[in-house]
């Protein structure tokens, strides 16, 4: 541990966002973990223990962390633009959404292939698609958000936070007219018009995510208290429990099979009401986190997780899947390839290390795909001198390829970002001499 007690972070970048991003993410995979039951006899088919268990729906609450992730994309997108032009910021930015993207779609399409050749069930196919595929809808909100950073930027710096209504009126206009749900009462809902209810609910998706992502945009250029948050979480809290107990909306914070409507697809007024209270539990906790997140102990961790957002996000399906198949060999084993009722819940949890265990190895694998290979090198010299890792072993030890990842851990605490890290593109800050980075 002597070389990670070098690893610092300059007083400029907000640990509280990088937390806030990698608690998004293990809730995103938690959720997908433990709402996605592969049933095999003999051939899989899906189901939700949702379905089956009602009393299960409060989890959601705590598990669908789309709104954070969204927030600190936003907060980070926002101080990279302040250092680089928009065109050269963006260019930088989808490239390393695509890499990792791209590497995941070719594996991906030679599975498949291969599945077919060798006389894998259709519906088994299908399911194995769908599973991998689904959660990448998110990707393509992200890098429309991401494209339209300048302008939502241009718009916060005028008017602060209030252009974020306008996305909720638009939110609340694609619930009203949804003609096939029951996540309004007749008397909420909008007279019917030709490809009405379809339009507005194409433009709520990117609408109802960017009221969060707009948020963190406000935060950045300091336009969002801390006061804020004492409005914005019983605001949130009082909104979704209105909205189910008196607008019939469900109750689930995900998509619950048989419920004719998700509060995710489009995102509803509950789903954009959930958000505004986890922003402003993190608004109202801030300070908190700043202070605990000094201990290298909790940030070592969320740097890890910031450093590998795009590959954990892309791959963990992919964990649950290798777990699932490999298991087939022992039979039918509770919480993997049973229905999901009964007990199968705390069955599943039991399967949690084995899915985490499988991540961590293909993160290993497709990590590379998120830098380029000259780019991990210079992490590496980059982070053996922000260290001050001095000639010998330990600069060895550092530089070796088992190295690799402790230094690039301490490049992920000083200078930039993965998937939505704020700073990117940003040069260390300087030190006075005879000071180590991040002293005062």
């Amino acid at each position: 541990m002597p070389v990670l007690r070098g690893f610092v972070t300059p007083d400029h970048r907000d640990r509280t966002i990088d937390a806030l991003r990698a608690v998004a993410i293990v809730g995103v995979v938690l959720g997908h973990w433990l709402v996605s039951a592969v049933v095999t006899d003999p051939s899989w088919h899906g189901e939700s223990p949702l379905s089956h268990e009602p009393a299960l729906i409060p989890a959601t609450w705590l598990l669908q962390t789309l709104a954070p992730f969204f927030f600190a994309g936003g907060y980070a997108a926002a101080r990279g633009l302040r250092r680089r032009r928009p065109a050269t910021w963006l260019t930088a930015r989808l490239s390393r959404l695509a890499r990792p993207l791209l590497a995941f779609a070719a594996v991906w399409s030679l599975i498949m292939l291969v599945l077919w050749a060798v006389g894998v069930p259709a519906t088994t196919r299908h399911v194995v698609w769908s599973l991998v595929t689904h959660p990448l809808w998110f990707l393509g909100v992200y890098l429309l958000l991401t494209a339209l950073t300048p302008p939502l930027r241009a718009a916060v710096l005028r008017w602060g936070a209030w252009p974020a209504l306008p996305l909720v009126a638009v939110v609340a206009l694609s619930d009203a007219s949804s003609s096939s749900s029951a996540a309004l009462p007749s008397w909420l809902a909008l007279p019917s018009w030709p490809a009405g209810p379809e339009l507005l609910a194409a433009v709520a998706v990117p609408a109802g995510w960017a009221v969060p992502y707009l948020l963190g945009v406000a935060l950045a250029d300091g336009l969002l208290p801390r006061r804020a948050g004492a409005v914005l979480l019983p605001l949130g809290v009082v909104a979704c429990a209105g909205l189910v107990l008196l607008a019939d909306y469900p109750a689930s914070a995900v998509g619950v099979p048989g419920d004719g409507r998700s509060n995710l697809a489009p995102p509803s007024l509950f789903a954009v009401g959930l958000g505004l209270a986890q922003i402003g539990a993190f608004l109202l906790a801030r300070p908190w986190l700043g202070r605990v997140l000094r201990r290298p102990a909790l940030w070592i961790p969320v740097v890890l997780l910031n450093l590998g957002a795009m590959t954990v996000y892309c791959w963990h399906q992919t964990a649950l899947l290798a777990v699932t198949s490999a298991g087939r060999a022992f039979g039918t084993l509770p919480g993997l390839h049973d229905a999901p009722v009964g007990d199968w819940a705390l069955s599943r949890l039991m399967w949690l290390p084995a899915f985490a265990l499988v991540l961590a190895i293909l993160g290993v694998i497709f990590y590379r795909c998120e830098r380029t290979g000259a780019g991990r090198e210079r992490e590496t010299a980059d982070a053996i001198r922000a260290a001050g890792i001095p000639d010998g072993g330990d600069r060895a030890r550092v530089a070796a390829p088992g190295g690799g990842a402790a230094a690039r851990v301490a490049v992920g605490a000083q200078r930039g970002d993965q998937l939505t890290g704020a700073g990117a593109g940003r040069t260390p800050a300087r030190t006075a001499p005879g000071r180590r980075a991040g002293e005062p």
